[in-house]
């Protein structure tokens, strides 16, 4: 089992790579490079303050929204830069690796 649990857990950063990615992809589309390169930072930015495991603003509360809001607005994202396949499998992606990482066997990882 704790090899299923290492696995959700490295599927969960590469889903936060992803919401980088995603959000430069917009900042491309809609800006150029330096929004590319500014919406990715912005979104580095809120997860370390608020979503991160150590995030100096996180809570119970806190963390649990802005995970919402930065994987939403990765899809929307996709979506209005014209990748709409994408912005769709995306959301899906992050529902469903995210609730997996909320099983007990897989959080009692988190917390070694």
């Amino acid at each position: 089992m704790a090899i299923f649990g290492w696995t959700v857990l490295f599927l969960v950063f590469v889903d936060e790579l992803l919401a980088i990615s995603a959000a430069a992809t917009w900042g491309a589309w809609a800006g150029g490079p330096l929004l590319a390169v500014l919406a990715g930072v912005a979104v580095v930015a809120v997860w370390f303050l608020f979503a991160s495991p150590k995030a100096r603003y996180g809570g119970t509360l806190v963390r649990p929204v802005v995970k919402i809001l930065v994987f939403t607005l990765a899809s929307v994202g996709l979506w209005v830069s014209g990748h709409e396949a994408l912005a769709i499998a995306y959301l899906v992606f992050s529902v469903a690796i995210n609730a997996l990482a909320q099983l007990p066997s897989i959080r009692v990882l988190v917390e070694e």
